[in-house]
Formats: structure tokens, sequence, C-alpha cells
């Protein structure tokens, strides 16, 4: 489209078009923007009545635009949008009124170049013909004249004394004159470049020929080496090679990629002949010993477990080089549950003897960060030894590092093996490899082999493994690299990478993000490095940066075009220079070192730019991000992390850059899957760059290519059933909406009729869809049902374009007919709520044991090798590992629920709608503490009065993401809704709510089998004749008497005022803990 238009919007998202229209508020506004359904069409959007109305304008073959009106208005075409805007300021042409008002669009500050007075390094790729022409098509002679300056400058900076003289003379010529004709030919669309190729063929006039002399011998040796060459390379080097009219970079190409493929093969040849199995080593993890105390009749022993991972067997020794005649095989080994207390050391072994018995056997580590590593290695052993034929648990790295355009140091281990400050792995867990290993790098100015083969090299002398490279990308300096383990390399499919510039006017890559997604099995991943603009003033450019990558990266199953990258993948990770700063005032800058030192976060955490804007709904809504327990990783003086640079001396003056935690890993799953965060930190021995690498790691359920066990002609068909939905959108729109059901366990997309709407004072849209719809699966078998989710998408009627995204597990719907409420959401923004009802017909079975159920938490000191009398059946360990992830449904702050049956992603009813906590969406009730002691707000004694006391360190807690015991805490998302939630109730008292779903059931967990005293959520239900006290979400509005503590808490002079704590409306997460999957309901409970 020629010229500038006011009224032209581009590619802004549909809300905000509707802000842009509802400021103008006059009838006959109107803008016109990119459809963001069809590609290459418009949408028409017009103001009349407080209300827009959005008209599609669509191109015919011949390129020819119409609007598509009024039914009964003859179609008219148009060449171009100008001649089609000034035909409908003209009124009776099908629009709801003629348009009027065009409405300017905001012109948004370009991103000022960071740096120095010296013109920004080049990129470590090449300059693109693309990206040259994409920089400035309006004004070639600025543009040819700035590149001209910028590369005589370098020009003459370079030592050139050993390059010929005839090379250099060439090279003069080209920047003087040859550059301004390349230029004029890309504005034109000639990407021939013939100044470029006249160059580059002067400097390799030898070349040529010496390629051709080459080559032959090349292929030759490569194929001596593989005899079952790939079909056709062997022919394509040979036309290569007799090819003299082939440019040499395509030849040279050739060329690398054959010498690169000669080095693989002869590698491979050469690990085979010492021992190596199809190319790589298998991982020899080394026996580890630990040393234990065990108690028995109140008197402590010392002891000593042997892990020996690679047989598969647990040695109890009496001393350190003691008999190794007493062990356990790995099948033998039934359960790991750990306990919440003593500062989280204390560990159960549940064992089965030669008599088939159940036995346990407690005992308690040195600290927190040894039983974590014990905890590792066994289940390490049970995945090794496990006869499933695929793994239904992996563990996935993610680092991210700004390397600051300086190469890494020769040793980089210690940020693969999760080593330095925060959460990090303790040494006995150094040799356990990951399943993937993501990798994220900012100004890297390494090329992409040599990077890949250094991360290789560090692995491999790590774990003794040759990964394989799943997919590299990069945009610039902005690099993505994932590598897997051998054996899963033929699980892995449907591998896409993208790139998206966010750079000056979104056309230079010198910021953006790259992203690489793929299934691995039946689970589908996706990862995104991105830079995003610098500089702590420019938060708002951020958040805009974050929007344009969610809306244009383009990853995952092309079926899912309606959703963005949030929606599209089981578990998302998001990683990379994020650049959020600390927001306190320049002239804090020693008071925020003062506090470094000290290693006191949480003040400079609370003015996090990233925490507050997520906090507030506007970037990385529903994310969780670990705990951040290190010190900010920015801006340090190289070689050195003893101090930070904050200041930065510029021709306009003095530039602070504060301490900051600008480098991030964050994640998002779909609701109710295993996603469990193991480390979270950052190195402190890598220090070439200002900014350190961070670490994550992650524990991550995944799902089989599901084979049924039944009979497909007599199995029966299966169904599920939505009904009941009520869509309240956030928007101004006049149309009608339909929703669209997507899921791969779906035979097709399934769309429901048009909604009735209605509207509200708040100018809301309330749209009840009334009629049921019911969904065939591909498989019907409840197994793979239940690992499955369905997305849902708000369309509208008259562009077709989507209003509101969500996500309902069918895990929800296990046990009987189950109602939702979800937050829908668009581009990143929340639009609205859905609520409905869920319903599976399917058979019934015993679900399959998972290998992250091997490790239980308990939160209570009662299941112990002393105990009284209790066997394995009785052993109450009821919570399994959290699978919520609330934080994907963000509806705790939602005011209309309802309180019939049960959803996942509603709020206790006491929670206050305002706060903050509860507009986070449910955090972990439990955190851990920068020293890795235990928080926990609701049991053991003295803990409740430490969290209260520092409140700034109360916020924070609950304000990032969990630790690994914590993860295994239920949350308010998955609270069973009753209307008395915050009252106490007896076994006698009578409830008139339906049966509330329970999630199922794993081996070894039967707390409900028997009737149980009424306890505190957060207490285990198998403390028995035990009077405790009631919690606060159960007693909070009782008029009940309290029974009396126990003798252990009465001793504590810190639980002294309960009733601050209980009647407190400031810290909402923490006095209504969510009820525990598989508990009893207050009602079902008989009194002590």
């Amino acid at each position: 489209m020629p010229g500038y238009q006011p009224w032209c919007h581009g590619n802004i998202t549909r809300s905000k078009a509707e802000d842009l229209l509802s400021k103008a508020a006059r009838d006959g506004s109107f803008l016109i923007r990119a459809s963001e359904s069809i590609q290459g069409a418009y949408a028409l959007c017009v103001l009349y009545q407080n209300c827009v109305y959005t008209y599609r304008i669509l191109p015919n073959e011949d390129k020819k635009l119409s609007v598509q009106a009024s039914e009964g208005v003859p179609i008219r075409f148009f060449s171009m949008l100008p001649e089609l805007v000034e035909a409908y300021y003209s009124p009776n042409m099908g629009l709801i009124t003629h348009l009027q008002y065009p409405v300017q669009r905001e012109e948004e500050a370009d991103e000022d170049p960071e740096s120095s007075d010296l013109p920004p390094q080049l990129p470590p790729r090449n300059f693109s013909p693309n990206d040259l022409k994409d920089s400035d098509q309006k004004s070639p002679e600025p543009a040819c004249k700035s590149l001209l300056d910028t590369y005589l400058m370098r020009l003459q900076q370079a030592d050139m004394s050993t390059v010929p003289e005839e090379h250099q003379m060439a090279i003069q010529e080209y920047f003087r004159n040859s550059i301004v004709l390349d230029a004029e030919q890309v504005q034109n669309g000639c990407h021939n470049l013939p100044g470029l190729k006249k160059l580059t063929l002067t400097i390799c006039k030898n070349l040529n020929s010496e390629i051709s002399r080459v080559l032959p011998a090349l292929e030759v040796f490569h194929r001596t080496l593989d005899q079952q060459l790939s079909p056709g390379i062997g022919q394509h080097s040979k036309r290569v090679s007799a090819d003299s009219g082939q440019s040499i970079s395509f030849r040279l190409e050739q060329l690398t990629k054959l010498l690169y493929s000669l080095e693989d093969k002869a590698k491979s040849s050469l690990f085979e002949s010492v021992g190596y199995e199809g190319g790589h080593r298998k991982s020899l993890i080394p026996p580890v010993t630990f040393e234990v105390k065990q108690e028995s009749l109140g008197i402590s022993t010392k002891m000593f477990l042997k892990v020996d991972v690679e047989s598969g067997k647990l040695y109890f020794k009496k001393s350190k080089d003691g008999a190794e005649d007493k062990y356990y095989v790995h099948n033998k080994i039934l359960q790991l549950v750990k306990f919440q207390i003593k500062q989280n050391v204390k560990l159960v072994i549940v064992l089965e003897t030669e008599k088939e018995k159940i036995l346990k056997r407690e005992f308690a580590f040195d600290d927190a960060k040894k039983r974590e590593g014990f905890c590792q290695l066994l289940q390490q052993m049970k995945n090794k030894h496990s006869e499933k034929p695929e793994p239904d648990m992996i563990t996935v790295f993610v680092g991210t590092w700004n390397m600051g355009n300086a190469g890494p140091p020769h040793n980089i281990s210690s940020w693969f093996q999760c080593k330095g400050q925060g959460r990090t792995q303790d040494d006995t867990a150094d040799h356990i490899p990951h399943d993937f290993y993501v990798i994220g790098t900012q100004e890297d100015p390494l090329g992409e082999r040599e990077w890949a083969d250094m991360v290789k090299s560090v692995l491999r002398n790590i774990t003794n493994i040759s990964f394989k490279q799943v997919a590299i990308h990069t945009l610039w300096s902005i690099r993505i690299i994932v590598l897997v383990k051998p054996e899963h390399e033929n699980r892995i499919s449907h591998v896409f990478s993208d790139s998206v510039k966010t750079g000056i006017a979104n056309t230079l890559g010198n910021k953006g993000a790259v992203g690489v997604s793929f299934m691995f099995n039946g689970t589908s991943f996706g990862f995104v490095n991105s830079h995003l603009t610098s500089g702590s003033e420019k938060k708002l450019r951020r958040n805009q940066n974050y929007i344009n990558i969610l809306r244009f990266l383009n990853l995952g199953d092309k079926k899912l075009n309606p959703f963005d990258i949030t929606h599209r993948f089981t578990h998302l990770f998001w990683l990379g220079d994020l650049n959020y700063r600390v927001e306190f005032p320049s002239t804090e800058a020693e008071y925020i070192v003062t506090k470094i030192k000290q290693q006191q976060y949480q003040e400079l955490l609370s003015k996090d730019q990233l925490s507050m804007e997520k906090n507030d709904g506007k970037v990385f809504l529903h994310f969780d991000e670990e705990e951040i327990t290190f010190a900010p990783t920015y801006r340090f003086e190289r070689d050195t992390r003893e101090k930070y640079a904050y200041t930065k001396a510029k021709a306009t003056g003095t530039k602070y850059n504060l301490p900051s935690w600008c480098d991030r890993v964050l994640r998002k799953s779909y609701p109710l899957v295993h996603v469990v965060c193991q480390a979270y930190g950052c190195t402190n021995d890598i220090m070439t760059s200002d900014h350190s690498p961070v670490f994550a790691s992650f524990e991550v359920g995944v799902a089989s290519q599901f084979v049924s066990k039944q009979d497909p002609n007599s199995a029966p068909q299966g169904g599920i059933q939505i009904m009941n939905c009520v869509a309240t959108l956030l928007t101004k729109s006049k149309t009608k909406f339909f929703i669209e059901y997507y899921s791969s366990c779906l035979e097709r997309t399934v769309k429901t009729s048009e909604g009735e709407n209605s509207e509200h004072s708040d100018g809301s849209i309330k749209v009840r869809f009334g009629n049921q719809v019911e969904l065939t699966p591909i498989i019907s078998d409840p197994e793979y049902l239940l690992d499955q989710h369905i997305l849902i998408c708000v369309k509208s009627t008259d562009a077709d374009e989507s209003y509101g995204e969500g996500c309902v597990a069918l895990r929800a719907a296990q046990i009987c007919y189950t109602e939702f409420q979800i937050t829908l959401t668009h581009h990143g923004e929340k639009t609205g709520t859905l609520t409905g009802g869920i319903q599976l017909q399917t058979s019934e079975v015993k679900p399959t044991e998972k290998l992250y159920d091997f490790i239980k938490v308990e939160r209570d000191d009662t299941v112990s090798s002393r105990g009284r009398g209790n066997d394995f059946n009785k052993c109450s360990v009821t919570q399994a590992h959290d699978i919520s992830n609330p934080n994907y449904m963000g509806m705790s702050f939602q005011r209309e629920v309802i309180d019939k049956g049960w959803s996942y992603s509603m709020p206790p009813k006491g929670l206050p709608q305002g706060s903050k906590d509860s507009k986070k969406g449910g955090y972990d009730v439990g955190t851990r503490s920068p020293t890795l002691k235990a928080v926990n707000p609701t049991g053991e004694g003295e803990k409740v009065s430490e969290m209260f006391d520092n409140p700034l360190y109360g916020s924070m807690a609950k304000g990032h993401g969990r630790g690994k015991d914590q993860d295994h805490q239920p949350r308010d998302h998955l609270t069973p809704v009753d209307q008395n939630f915050s009252t106490f109730k007896t076994a006698d008292g009578e409830s008139e709510r339906p049966p509330v779903p329970t999630p199922r059931n794993r081996s070894f967990t039967y707390s409900e089998t028997k009737p149980q005293p009424p306890t505190p959520i957060t207490s285990h239900p198998s403390m028995q004749k035990k009077p405790v006290v009631p919690s606060h979400s159960e007693g909070g509005g009782s008029n009940m008497p309290r029974p009396p503590l126990p003798s252990k808490y009465r001793a504590e002079p810190q639980v002294t005022k309960p009733r601050d704590y209980r009647d407190s409306s400031e810290l909402p997460i923490k006095q209504r803990l969510p009820g525990r999957p598989g508990q009893p309901l207050p009602h079902q409970r008989h009194a002590s």
C-alpha cells in the first residue's frame, strides 16, 4: 500500500484496536488492521453506539479487495485500500454506519541503539540481502550512507598487513563504490548483488579450482567410511564438482558439509572400536555412599547407604568400608517418603522383604541437598532398570547465558551441573545425565558448529554420553540448541524452529527470539530463547517485545493456528536475557550492592520489574518461575564476580545499570500434568561476560505413544461431553460467537452453534452456549484419555477471529461430571472466562504407576519405623507430586464461582478478591528459603512465626515458583469448592453438594480407606487420636471451641495468638490451604 495512511494500523491486536476506537468515542470512527485469521486479509473496525463492528476485507484471485458487509448489498471490488476506504465514506454501503473519522495510529518510539561511540559489531553470521532490504525500504540513500561510513570506519581500524595488496584494493573498491550499487539492486527487488559477487570471485579465484581438485578425493574417502551412503549424496557432490558455475559460497558450503560428515563418520568408527555403543558411550554413574542416622528406641545410630545405579542395588552398611551383604534390588524398593520437618532431612524408605512383607526404614541425612541427591540417584536407578518400553518421566536442563560477545572459558561444566548460587544440585548428582539439554545464548560470538561442538564435548566429559543434536537456530547473535540422549532420538518428531526480530522497528535481529518445538512421543515441548530491549526505562518496550514474540513465533502444530505458543505445548519453557531490571533510583546503587552482599534479596525482588509486570497480568500470564535465591546476574565487571559495574560512561552522561535479575527461566504447562523444578540458580566461576550463566532443571511427566491393551473390536466407544458453557468476554465487539474444540485425541475439530449474547453494565458480554457437545476421541481407552487435554477457542462469526483461548484437562473429569472454570487469553492478555461442565464416558481401568509416583512428600511426623503398629497400608502418604499447574488457569481472582461440583481453577471462598496474592494465581503454600530451610506457614510450630515475622520475605516466598519438596503440595486451584469451605465440619454435618472427584490414587496411597479424625489440611490424616488446631481454611469462620494443642506445640511461645493469623486478610494464601487430592472432605471425617 503506497504512502502513509493514518487509519492503517498494521499488525495491532484486536483488543488494541478496540481500545483505540473506545478512546475515539465518536460514531463512525474506524481503523483497518491485519486479519488475525486469514493471511493477506484485513479487518475493518467501526465504532457505533459504543460497540465495535468488524468487517473482513478479503482479496480474491486477482488480488482485488472486497468488504464482507451486510447481505443484500452488492459486492464491490477495489484495487487498493485507500480506494476502498474512500468509497465507504459514502452511506448505505452495507456497514452499520458510514466511515467518518479515521483513528490515528500510535507511533511507537524506536529502541535506541545500546552502546558506545563505535558502531555495533556485525552479528556472527552473514548479513543477508533480505535483512538489508527489510531494514529501510523507504530511504535507501541514508541507509547506504550509514552503511558506507560504518564499513569504511571498520576497514580503517582493521589490521590488513597479512592481506595481499590486490585483495586490499578490491575490498576498498567495494566499500567505496560497489556497495552503493548493491543497495540499489536490493531496493529494486534484485538479490544478485553483483558487486559482492565480483569481490568474492576476485578474492577466491584460486579457491574454485582447488575445490574441484579436492572434492573427488574426499568423496572417495567418504564412501570408504560409509558403504551405505545416503541416496543422492555422491551424485550431488559430483554435480557440484563439475559445475564451476555455482557460487563460491555454495560450493564451499558443500565442501564444509562433507568435511563435517567425514569427521563424524571417523569419530563414530573409532568410538565403536574402543567400546562405544552406537557412537556414544554408556553413562556410567559411579556408586555413591551417604552417611545417615537411624533412630531406634530413641537412640541415634550412624549408618551408610550405598547406591549403585548401574547394578540396581541399594546397600545398607554399618560402616563405610563394612560388608555389603545386606542390600535390596531396585524392584524391592517400593517408595521414598520425604518429610518436610527438621530442615527437610528425614526420609522413609519403603521396602519389600523376601517374605513379601512391607518394611519401612527411617533415616536422617546431613542436609536437604544430600537427601535430594539420594532421591535422584534412586529415581535414576528405577528408571534405568525399568521394564517399561517407554519413559513416563524425563529431566530437562535449561540454561541461558548472555556471553557479552566474548568467547567462553575453557571450563563451563559448572553450568551444566547446576553448581553455584541459588537452588543447586548436590555433588552426588553430578554424574546423573538429563534427558534434554536446552541452551540459549545471547550476544554469542561463536559460529553454530563451534558452539555445538563445545557444548557436546563438555557434556561428554560430564556424563560419558555423546548427545544428539535435535535442532539449532540462530538469529544474529541469539541462539538456541537442543541436545538429547541418543536413546531418545527416535522418540522425537515434528521438529520446528523459528525466529522473530524485535530490534529497531522490528526489522533488526540484535533483539528478538529464537525457538524450537518438537514432540517427545505423545508430549509436545516448546522452548523460546529471547533477548529483549535493554534499559531500565524500557519496561513497556520489553512488554511489547514479549507480545510480538507470542504472536509471530511460528512453532508447533500448524493446525492450532488460532492459538499462540502459550497454548500449543504441553510444556513451554521461556528463557533468555529478558532485561527486566530492579526498579530503584540510581542513587540507591550502593544500597543495592550492600543488600546483595548480605544475601538479602527480598526487598530487591519486590522491585523486580518482571515480577511486578507479571503479577499485574501484563506479561507472562500464568507462567511459573522458581523462587529466586541467587544474586543478580547482571552487570558484573568481567573476570570477577565480586564487583558489579553499575555505571557506564556515555557521551550523553553516565548511564546506570543497577544490579538486576536480567537472565531468567520461566515455564508454563497444561493443567494437571507433572512438572517439578529441581534446580534454579547461577554459576560463580564463569566470568568472561558481564552476565552470569543461569541454570534450571525440571522433572517432567511425559505421555507415551499409546497402544491400547483393549481389543479395538470389543472396546466400548468412549466419549467426551462438554455442556453448560458460559463465556464472559471483555470486549465491545458487536458480533456473535461460537466455540471450537481442538485436541490431538479428537478425530476432528468440533464447532458449536452460535451462543446467545447478553450485555453487562461493566461492558463485558456474557455468551451462553446451551447445546451439549459430544467429542469423539480416536482412542477410548481411559488410561490414554486421562493424559489428554482439550483446547478451547471462542471465535467471532463476523471475522472468524479468536476472542480467547483456554485448556481443560480430561483428568479433571476422571471420576464423574465435573464443572470447570478457566481464564480465556489471547496474545498474552486476559480476555475473559469460560465456565462449563465436562464428563468422560469410558470404561474404568486401574491407572499404571508412574515413575514420578515413586517419591512422595509427607508433611507430618507420623510415619516412622518406631510407628505404633502401623503397616504400610496405613501409611497415609496421600500427596503425590503436584501435577496441577494451576497458574495456567489463573482464575483465583474470579468473583463469580459456581458452588456446585468441582473446579481445579477456583479459589477458597474466603480469599479476598482484591489482593495481589489472589491475582497471581495459586502459588505454593510452602516455599524454600535461601538457606534451603523449609518455610511452611501452616505447620511445624516455630516456622509459622518465622514466616510472619518477616513479611518481606513472606511476600517473596509466595511470589515465586516451587522447590521440589514444595511441588508436591496441592494449590488453591485444586480445592473442591464448597459453600461452607471456610467453616469447620464434623462427620455428622450434612452436605448438599454433589460428589467431588479426586485425582487418581497411585499405588501405596491408602489414606482414605479408614475414617480419619478432623485434621488441618496440611496435617496428615494418619495422625490418629491427636487433637490438633483446625486449619485456617476450615476454622476461620467457625465458632466451635478449639481442641487442645498437642503437647509438642504447647511449649512453643510463638503460637500464642492464632487469631492474628486466622482473621488476617493480608496474607490469604498462607491462611487458607487447598484441599489435598484424595483427602476426605470435612463432612466425611469423624470427630476426635
